[in-house]
């Protein structure tokens, strides 16, 4: 098979959540270059306007949906519309996902016995069960036509320790993880895969857009990585194709770490000794 056939998702249909920033405008970014039509999902609606507009006069096939992914009736009908709208849905990029507050590293205020609750069940409700509830709208699209990619974002923090991250970060990005793999064994008779990508420190707008605006958190995170820097988003760009396309016909069930390096070492030392313990060099 050649390489544009490989890699071929011309006339296939996506919806992203979390669409106007970050990873999930990288995700829709990629499926609308390469040829999908895709519906961007997100709840901010002069950010979603703004980059529907700037792909659109690229020449790419791209609408916006105003969603608060924790509501589910609006997720159920964003994503029942697309598949109306288009005639199918090919490709879930379930990607909405917010921080739970920094963890123990960063603040005392994110030790197991001090952390905020109602933070922790925010992110359960956007990360994991809105995660949840998006695949089980998508899915009798897909199971109509034998066919679809469930594409979840997870974490690094979902795979081992990050005391950087909050407690319901680390919780919710567990949880999706194994989602995706019974999700996938569920769904393999209708030709429905699923998978997780396993971000590590990406340059986004999660946690208050902590990497963007703190060089010292920047340098905190990169100190994580072998690679030794944060990465941009772009650089997700291509696991996102792979997952969607023909490329990844055979890849179910798997949580991909996309980080630099970090899960293969253990360099906790390197930043928690960088850190005052009460944060105010954050």
């Amino acid at each position: 098979m050649k390489q544009a056939d490989l890699f071929n998702i011309k006339g296939h249909v996506a919806i992203v959540t979390g669409a106007a920033s970050g990873l999930g405008l990288a995700y829709a970014e990629v499926m609308a270059e390469n040829g999908a039509t895709v519906v961007m999902a997100d709840l901010n609606p002069a950010t979603l306007e703004e980059h529907v507009a700037r792909l659109k006069a690229a020449g790419c096939k791209v609408e916006g949906a105003v969603v608060d992914v924790s509501d589910t009736d609006a997720l159920r009908d964003a994503i029942d519309g697309a598949a109306k709208r288009h005639g199918r849905l090919d490709y879930l990029f379930a990607n909405a996902g917010i921080s739970a507050g920094p963890g123990t590293l960063l603040t005392p205020d994110g030790a197991i016995d001090k952390f905020d609750v109602k933070a922790y069940q925010r992110a359960i409700d956007i990360n994991q069960t809105a995660t949840l509830m998006a695949i089980r709208f998508a899915v009798p699209h897909m199971k109509r036509q034998k066919s679809g990619s469930i594409v979840i974002t997870a974490s690094i923090a979902g795979i081992q320790a990050e005391p950087i991250c909050g407690y319901g970060y680390v919780a919710s990005k567990a949880a999706v993880i194994n989602i995706a793999r019974q999700a996938a064994v569920e769904l393999a008779p209708f030709n429905i895969r699923v998978n997780s990508i396993a971000p590590g420190p990406f340059l986004t707008n999660i946690g208050d857009g902590r990497l963007k605006k703190q060089p010292e958190v920047v340098k905190l995170f990169a100190d994580m990585v072998p690679l030794g820097r944060v990465a941009n988003t772009n650089e997700i760009k291509g696991l996102a194709l792979l997952l969607a396309s023909p490329a990844g016909s055979y890849i179910t069930g798997t949580v991909i770490p996309i980080d630099g390096g970090a899960t293969c070492v253990s360099t906790r030392g390197n930043y928690s000794a960088a850190i005052q313990h009460d944060g105010s060099n954050l």
